[in-house]
């Protein structure tokens, strides 16, 4: 058997070379340092300090007061309304969010077609809305419980209903109305990242895809588009999972703060509840902090699945 132990000359040598390559390549983390402070001070240091609130009973007012897991088995056992927006959490993340995704991807691929101006007037068109400060008063107006609701009205006008129908705050229609404006409102950073990367595909390759027997513009889309766009999909997926777990100010706007009988409410609406209305900021990072768990186990269970499938 061979000795691979290094010599203290070739670990000196070694570690001279890493030394100067550090040194070398300073201004490349110089660069990287405002980011990664802020990142810090912003993302990592706001999710420690909520995870280690999460065990303490904290009102914001006196000092936290360590319980240990009191506040999961609260939350586990105790908290019935969790339960309801838990449900409704995942409703939105697993309707809106692949509808989302997919008609965001459709749409660009549609947009793609056009010549540059009616594109863009096109991208406007569908990211205008997640730009608008007061859209949500245009769905609140159409939604009105009222006869002057447009909904309503249309539908009294042609028969289909007597009376109107108080879409909002009756709990059986809420959550559905909350759904339709946020696939409306879901057309954000994704869909741009798709626009991009339909316009940043070599044309050669769909001149190849033709000598190799490529007949239509589907089999286009399936053997040539996606795969060329595996960088954008991955990110839109990421975009949208995140954006659909993360629904909370168009129910605020639309659907009230909190919805009747939670009907509409997700858990970052009801981390809201409990940490700006109750100052129950220990059992609000609770909350948060199982929400963070979801959010990252089902980016890493999708982000698997779209990476094999998109190497295959």
């Amino acid at each position: 058997m061979t000795n691979t132990k290094k010599s203290p000359e070739l670990e000196t040598v070694l570690v001279k070379k890493k030394k100067k390559a550090h040194w070398e390549t300073r201004s490349s983390y110089m660069m990287m340092a405002p980011f990664m402070v802020l990142f810090f001070i912003f993302t990592i240091l706001p999710i420690l300090s909520s995870i280690a609130l999460s065990f303490t009973s904290f009102d914001m007012l006196q000092k936290p007061r360590f319980v240990g897991f009191s506040n999961y088995i609260r939350l586990l056992l105790d908290d019935q309304i969790f339960l309801t927006v838990l449900k409704n959490t995942l409703v939105f993340a697993f309707i809106t969010g692949p509808i989302s995704y997919v008609l965001s991807f459709l749409l660009a691929w549609m947009i793609n077609e056009y010549k540059p101006l009616a594109r863009s007037i096109w991208t406007l068109i569908f990211y205008a809305p997640t730009l608008a400060g007061n859209i949500f008063f245009i769905w609140t107006v159409i939604f009105s419980g009222d006869y002057y609701g447009f909904l309503n009205a249309w539908l009294m006008k042609f028969g289909f209903i007597k009376e109107p129908i108080d879409w909002i705050g009756n709990s059986e229609y809420v959550l559905g109305v909350l759904l339709c404006v946020q696939i409306w409102l879901s057309f954000g950073a994704g869909f741009l990242s798709f626009i991009a990367g339909f316009q940043s595909i070599d044309n050669s390759l769909y001149e190849a895809g033709r000598i190799d027997g490529v007949k239509n513009r589907w089999q286009e889309l399936w053997y040539i588009t996606i795969p060329s766009m595996a960088p954008q999909l991955m990110f839109g997926a990421v975009m949208q999972i995140s954006g659909s777990f993360g629904v909370s100010e168009v129910i605020k706007q639309v659907g009230g703060f909190p919805t009747r009988g939670y009907a509409g409410d997700t858990i970052g609406t009801y981390i809201i509840d409990y940490g700006t209305v109750r100052f129950e900021m220990g059992y609000a990072c609770t909350l948060s902090v199982v929400l963070f768990l979801i959010m990252i186990l089902t980016n890493s269970v999708i982000t698997k699945l779209l990476r094999k499938n998109l190497n295959d």
